[in-house]
This record gives C-alpha cells, structure tokens and sequence, in this order.
C-alpha cells in the first residue's frame, strides 16, 4: 500500500471480510479480531476523502520510517525490530504516531488512541472518547482537583471539542466547572446557559423525564444560575433568578425543585447578613415531609451554626449535630458526615475547647471516604477537609510548632491551587498565622505589611490587625479610631467574637492613659457578653484583663482569687502566649500580695516570693518557645529583683545579665512593665 496509490488502501478495505456477515471466518462480529476490524471500519468509513488522504499520506510515512530498501530491491526491518514499542497501541511513551504532524491529522486513529489521558489532542474524538475524557476530567474536579488538568490545558481541550461539536451539552458544563476553579464570572455563566441551552435543544431531557424535561431544564437552570451569581456575591442577580426558578417550579408542581429554591433562599439571606432562622427551620419541615435527608441535614447545619452565633446553649446543639450524624451514616451521605464533623471543629474552637476541636479535626483526616473510589483519587479537597487543615495548622502555631505548621499548610497549597475555590481559607489561615508570630517576636514592622493582604480577604480581620499593629506602635489615637469603626460595624453583623476582641483592646488602649477605673465597665461588658455565648477562651482573656486591672488598681489579693477562676482553662485550652501572660501576671501578683517593694523597703512573704520565681521561671520557658523577647526581657527583670530581695546574688546577676543582653538586642526602650499585660 505504501509502495502503491491510495487506491491500494481503497482496494485493502473493500476486500475485508465484513464481520457483520462473516460468520465462515475467524472475523465474526463477537470475536477478538472481528470487533477490532468492526472498530476500524466504522472509523475508516467515517472520514471525508480529505482525511482518507492525509490517512494514506501518514501511512506512507509511518512505514517508510521504519522499513529500509537496499540496492537489491529486499525489503529488510532492522529497524522495526529495534523499535517494536512504538507498535503497542497501550503504550504511554510518546510514538512515531504522535510524532507525525498533529495540525495535518485531522483523524485521531493513531492518535487519540496513543496518547495519555491528561494530553490534549488536537483532532475530534469519538462520542465515547469525549464521554470517558469529560466524566474523567469532572469526577477529577470534584474529587482531587491536582490529578485533573490544568485549567488552560482542559479550556484548550474543551474549545477544540467544541469546534468540531458546538452542541455538546456536557463540554459546555465541564467548561463551567473548568471557569469556575479560576473564579472567572464571564466564562463560567456562558458555559452553564450554553448547557442547558444544548440540553433543551437536544431533547435529552424531553426522552428521559417524559412531557416535563423541557420545562425541569428551565427551572434548574434558573436554580443553577442562583447559585452562581450566590458563589460570586452578586445578591440581586442571585435573588432575581431564585425568583424565576421559584416560578417555573410552581406552575410545574415540582416540589424538589422548591424545597432546593428555599434553601437557597435562607443561604442567600445568611450571605446578606439577615436573620433566616425562620426560612431554614421551614425548609428543615418542608425537607423532611417530602424525605429528602440531604437538604434537611443541610438545613439542620445552618441552623446550628446560626445556633452557635447567637448563643444558644452547646449540649442542644451537640445534640441536634448527633441526630444529624445518625441520619447521615443511615443514608451514607458521606459529603455531610465531613461537613458535620468539620462544623463540630469549628464549634468547639469557637468555645475555646482546643483539645476537643482537635480531636475532631483528626477524625475527619482520618476518616475513610464512604463514596466509591475510581482512578485512585480520595475525596480530601472538599471545603470540609480545607476547614479542618486551616484549624489543624492554627492550633499547632498557637503551640509553638512552626515547623508542623509549615508542613500542614504546604500540603493545602498542594491540595487547594491557588485558584481554587477554597484557597481562600489556608491564605488567611497562613496571613493570620505569620501576623501573630510576627507580633509576637515585636517584629512590628514585618506583621503591619500583611495586614493590607488580610484585609483583601477578609475585611473585619484585617481591621482588626490593623489596630493591633498602631496600638503596638504607640499610635493610640488613630487605633482607637480604627476599634470605634470596626466595634459598630460588628455589632450591626452580629459577630459577637470581634466585638469582645475590640473591647478588650478597647480597654488596654484605656491603660495606656492610665485609665483603669474606665477599662471595669467594657471589661465587665466583655465578661457577660462572653459567658452568654459560652466564649470560654474569650472569657478567660477577659479575666485575666480583669486581674491586670484588679492589681493596678490596688487590690492584688482580689486579682489573684479571681484568676484562679480562669488559670485552669488557660492552661488546658490556651495558646502558649495565653499561658505565659497568665503566669506572668500570676507571679505580679504573688509578688504584690508578698509585700514585695521593687526599692526594697517593707518585709516580703518570702514563702509567696519564692513562688513567685517558680512561677516567672514557668512563663519564661513558655515564651522562649515563641521567641518573645520583650515578654522575656519583662520576666528577667522581675527575676532580678525577686532574687535580689531573696538575696540570691548569683541569680540576681544571672537573670540580670539575660535582661541586659535582650535589652541591647532589642534596641527599644522596655514599655513600663506596669501598663502591659
């Protein structure tokens, strides 16, 4: 053939025993070699006659690259001996087949059958090719985006897919997906009309669903739509088409569809910042009358996590959170036992449980996924899974493991791209984590640079940080300024956990100007608003500001009874910050409650001087894992003289030594020790 014309390839396929036919032959439709030839020929059939030549040009060529002619005429293989791989069509090498000009092969014979999965071609592939490469490439999105395309790459694929079938329904939808990894509006709103555009048009829906397919592709197309405009924060547009799909599914009666139009609903006025506890609990009755467990456990979600917010009571949420565990193991809704266990997380954090919250967190790592696996891939890039990192990674910083952390939050930016849609959670994660280390190692000028990139993702965070860093900065005005603004906003949106922390900042700003007296009341605020939403960390800070105060105002005894009411939680749950401010002040205390004079006048309790040192030793150890060193000047300073009132001079000149060489590293003058918890 390749010595010949084309007509010699014609004659070659007309002469083929056709298997549909040849039941005398070894070419019988159900054999081996017969459903191969049935492949070749339907394919071979198929082409225009420009593709029949370009197939015997690339014939030509594949044989003539192998095969040699000596002077006598013989043919001889040497080569093709040598190179029998390129032969094997389930070889991945790259081959003589893939080496041949893909913009002159229109035909995918050779090609789409040798190449890898994950490599674009360039040619139209058969309807089942482009079925396996689509399911493959969105089961990959779902799942573990990593192992999926990147997203030129598959928007490449897609737009040469679609040039040659532009009513390829589920292209259009793999490129709605594929938009919306790269968080691209335009493209990702196309490709989901184009979709159901296709979809009606084809009459898929019609076949499958009877006289309603028309009219359900409408409805959900609409719901589709809301929930995209909901992901980008376009409320109004998300309202608008909640409304139109609301309406096509109540002149078709279709109650599935509206129960997923309500929640919706109560997911949209969450997002505005409205109360929906009333839409969801309907939505939770609606669900569970018309037995859709998916949405009533979602619903039942919500409203726990609204729960939490305003305060209600822990053991009825862990309660209604259980009753949704039950259902989801029933039901193998293995998606929501990962929410509902990511949830558990973040609740238990919120109160200051960090033991609680890690366990939990570690179950959910830990956890086989219930769904079917294919092509090797764990379900592990859920939102769920990015959650329990994020608190995974700030639980080890607020312990000191900075080298866990780093290996936590390198495994995210692995998992979650970028561009992904949860990337979002570990930047602010690995911003706040940098921030407070960089705070507190008195780095000030390295923390209020992020302070602009925490702002850009989350506003009221970034706000936050930004009057911590003026406040250390000694710019009291502009940081009170800052909390005034950031306290009314947070009161108008409910979040409860901000407007403690801007109060207690509130009050250390009131210390600054000496202003003990007027720091009592917010603090006292703080206290109940705290204890009202059971803020068990939040609390416990609140006390020991409460002390501090308590100890500047004269009253040390008082100060002291009222942080053994928080030490023990500190201790237990606390960041090592928390625990070494805490004995820091336990052991100011002490020595105020001693009679212990920093000029040496008075008789001290030497007893309660000696715990005192026991104490500072304690923080001192706390706050050299996070190399604090202001903190650390502090607690040598108070050693110093503690051991000069024992008259223990060896010590006294020890722990004077470490003070002098922090105080020359540090190169600042120390704050009085007296106006900083």
């Amino acid at each position: 053939m390749a010595d010949g014309e084309l007509k010699d390839m014609e004659y070659f396929f007309s002469t083929l025993p056709t298997p549909f036919t040849a039941f005398d032959s070894e070419a019988y439709k159900t054999s081996v070699v017969g459903l191969f030839m049935r492949h070749m020929l339907l394919a071979y059939n198929k082409l225009s006659f420009s593709q029949v030549y370009k197939l015997y040009k690339s014939l030509q060529l594949y044989y003539h690259s192998h095969y040699a002619k000596p002077a006598d005429g013989r043919v001889c293989l040497p080569t093709l001996v040598a190179d029998d791989s390129d032969m094997d069509l389930t070889s991945t090498e790259d081959t003589v087949g893939d080496r041949i000009d893909r913009e002159e092969l229109d035909t995918t014979l050779l090609e789409s059958e040798l190449r890898n999965d994950n490599t674009p071609s360039s040619g139209p592939l058969s309807q089942k090719q482009a079925e396996y490469f689509l399911a493959r490439q969105a089961y990959l999105l779902k799942n573990d985006e990593n192992k999926a395309l990147k997203p030129a790459a598959l928007q490449e694929e897609l737009n040469n897919m679609l040039k040659f079938n532009p009513d390829f329904a589920e292209a259009h939808y793999l490129n709605y997906l594929n938009s919306m990894r790269v968080q691209d509006i335009f493209l990702s709103a196309h490709g989901l009309l184009h979709y159901f555009d296709r979809l009606i048009l084809s009459g898929n829906e019609g076949k499958s669903n009877g006289d309603e397919g028309y009219g359900r592709s409408l409805r959900y197309a609409a719901l589709n739509l809301a929930s995209l405009h909901c992901r980008f924060g376009h409320y109004q547009q998300a309202d608008l088409a909640l409304q139109e799909a609301v309406r096509i599914a109540q002149e078709s009666n279709d109650h599935v569809c509206l129960q997923h139009c309500l929640s919706w609903l109560y997911t949209l006025e969450q997002m505005k910042g409205s109360d929906s506890t009333v839409l969801t609990e309907d939505s939770v009755k609606m669900a569970a009358h018309f037995c859709l467990p998916y949405l009533a456990s979602l619903g039942i979600q919500s409203l726990v996590q609204q729960g939490a917010t305003q305060g209600k009571t822990a053991h009825k949420l862990m309660d209604a959170l259980k009753d949704t565990d039950i259902l989801h193991w029933k039901h193998s809704l293995s998606e929501l036992i990962e929410i509902s266990l990511a949830q558990t997380t973040s609740i238990w954090r919120m109160y200051g449980k960090s033991t609680m919250a890690l366990q939990q967190a570690q179950l959910l790592l830990n956890m086989s996924s219930l769904e079917q696996v294919n092509f090797g891939v764990h379900q592990n890039n859920t939102e769920a899974f990015a959650v329990a990192l994020c608190h995974l990674a700030e639980l080890h910083a607020e312990q000191g493991l900075y080298s866990a952390v780093s290996d936590i939050l390198q495994h995210l930016k692995e998992q979650f791209p970028p561009h992904s849609q949860h990337a979002k959670l570990w930047m602010l994660c690995d911003l706040k984590i940098q921030f407070d280390r960089h705070m507190n190692e008195g780095k000030y000028h390295l923390a209020e640079p992020l302070v602009t990139a925490i702002s850009a993702l989350n506003k009221t965070e970034g706000l936050y940080r930004k009057a911590q860093v003026l406040k250390a900065l000694n710019r009291s005005t502009e940081a009170y300024s800052v909390l005034q603004r950031l306290q009314v906003h947070c009161e108008r949106t409910k979040c409860t956990e901000v407007v403690i922390r801007v109060m207690l900042s509130t009050a250390e700003l009131h210390w600054e100007s000496c202003g003990f007296s007027t720091a009592l009341p917010l603090l006292l605020q703080a206290l109940a608003l705290a204890r009202q939403h059971h803020l068990q960390s939040l609390a416990s800070e609140t006390i020991l500001h409460l002390a501090f105060t308590q100890l500047m105002l004269g009253v040390p005894e008082h100060a002291l009874s009222v942080l053994h009411e928080a030490i023990e939680p500190v201790l237990a749950h606390g960041s090592v910050m928390d625990k070494g401010r805490a004995l820091l002040l336990t052991a100011r205390c002490q020595m105020a409650v001693a009679g212990f004079r920093p000029n040496g006048q008075g008789q001290a309790d030497l007893p309660l001087a000696g715990l005192a040192v026991d104490t500072l030793n304690e923080a001192a150890g706390y706050f050299s894992k996070l190399n604090c060193k202001e903190r650390l000047r502090d607690v040598h300073y108070l050693q110093a003289l503690l051991h000069r009132s024992l008259g223990q001079t060896s010590h006294c000149h020890k722990s004077a030594m470490l003070f002098r060489l922090l105080d020359q590293e540090l190169q600042s003058p120390a704050p009085p020790v007296s106006m900083r918890l």
